[in-house]
């Protein structure tokens, strides 16, 4: 198969007309001009041709949550994130019963098992791959929770954080924890000893916490600048929060929620003016209504969830008084990224599919269009519509 006659977003530069030949699933040519006449070809028609879009942080889409812990409605909603550009997905937890955590870690090795965190579904049709899962929490400060539950959030404890990890036989890659806590250094280098990417979050860190943090192995600051300490005084003397931390540290990574709500776009436009690109990723964090219209919603799972409303292209709580969660799906990230942020097409691939996947270790399979990747694709327009979306070569339908 060749897609051609496309603008190719490579992670350097755009290739203003050009095509990409796709064989077994994978990227086998990259190309500018006309390529020579083969089978299947598409025409872009001008469009865009970007990697798959590579969500770190999100709970769920199209009115599912993953902790609603069936596997018929994961695949449902692995399949709601391909529609909309997201070809990889870390499916996320959050602070939450012991029993409904190990219940949801089976599942997903049920659904790896049977094949189906690679790009298929029962069907064999095209969905979202879910190569792993993302724990957010329940290690977290109780002044800076947000959104998470607090009947659930504790102290760290080595016993059950390992349980933990050994349950996941592999499916682990990244776990986020405050690491102030009383305990979480030590989980900190626990995990990232394992290779587990770990990140501060919902945290009440001074400075000087975030780079004990950081030295134990602490590579990113999850959703920037939500559930997150900035600038206080401790005895009367200015001391710096977990947000400035997150831009003294030069080679900490923070991650943003782009969906120009959590973050309004002067916001947006400030942090990347002052951090350095390469330490940035974007992040949907959607709950259960990304995908699926405004009106009355979940947040967290059916069994043991709050209710909220969806309107503005946001969650809410009912009273209105703060956000419930994001809803944004691919494409509004991407959409935020270039007309919001002023990123040009490849510097959004590098932000929102390739630093993603360097950080858990997955650029040698996606994250770039270069050949030899899986052929994780996504064609838009000018003003960043999803037209074909394409998971090792086959299109989502």
């Amino acid at each position: 198969m060749i897609i051609r006659n496309a603008k190719v977003v490579l992670k350097d530069r755009v290739i203003e007309k050009g095509y990409v030949e796709i064989q077994d699933g994978r990227i086998a040519q990259i190309g500018e001009g006309v390529p020579v006449a083969g089978c299947g070809a598409l025409d872009a028609q001008g469009m865009y041709l970007s990697p798959g879009f590579v969500d770190l942080h999100s709970h769920g889409s199209g009115n599912i949550d993953f902790m609603d812990c069936d596997p018929e409605k994961i695949l449902q909603s692995a399949r709601s994130y391909a529609v909309h550009g997201t070809t990889t997905v870390l499916p996320t937890t959050e602070c939450c019963a012991w029993n409904y955590l190990y219940e949801f870690i089976d599942i997903m090795k049920g659904l790896r098992r049977d094949g189906h965190l690679e790009g298929r579904d029962a069907n064999g049709m095209a969905i979202a791959k879910m190569p792993g899962i993302h724990f957010e929490g329940p290690y977290f400060s109780m002044e800076q929770r947000g959104a998470q539950d607090p009947r659930y959030i504790q102290l760290p404890s080595d016993g059950e954080y390992k349980r933990v990890y050994e349950a996941c036989e592999g499916l682990m890659m990244r776990f986020s924890v405050a690491p102030e806590t009383e305990g979480a250094l030590d989980c900190i280098r626990y995990f990232a000893d394992k290779g587990i990417l770990v990140s501060g979050a919902h945290t009440n860190a001074i400075y000087d916490e975030i780079s004990k943090g950081y030295d134990a192995g602490m590579r990113q600051l999850t959703h920037f600048y939500s559930g997150m300490s900035s600038l206080t005084r401790v005895g009367g003397f200015r001391v710096l929060g977990a947000i400035e931390s997150g831009y003294l540290i030069d080679d900490l990574f923070v991650e943003l929620i782009c969906d120009a709500k959590h973050l309004p776009p002067e916001l947006l436009q400030m942090i990347f003016k002052c951090k350095r690109h390469d330490r940035i990723t974007a992040c949907s964090d959607s709950m259960r209504g990304a995908g699926a219209g405004e009106g009355p919603s979940i947040l967290g799972s059916l069994r043991d969830g709050s209710p909220c409303i969806v309107e503005d292209g946001v969650a809410k709580v009912l009273d209105r008084s703060c956000f419930a969660g994001s809803v944004a799906t691919g494409d509004v990230l991407a959409r935020t990224l270039i007309k919001t942020v002023g990123l040009d097409p490849s510097e959004m691939s590098r932000v929102l599919c390739l630093q993603p996947a360097q950080l858990v270790g997955l650029d040698q399979k996606v994250g770039s269009i270069e050949v030899g990747k899986q052929a994780d694709l996504v064609l838009f327009d000018d003003d960043v519509n999803v037209k074909n979306v394409f998971i090792d070569g086959k299109e989502v339908k």
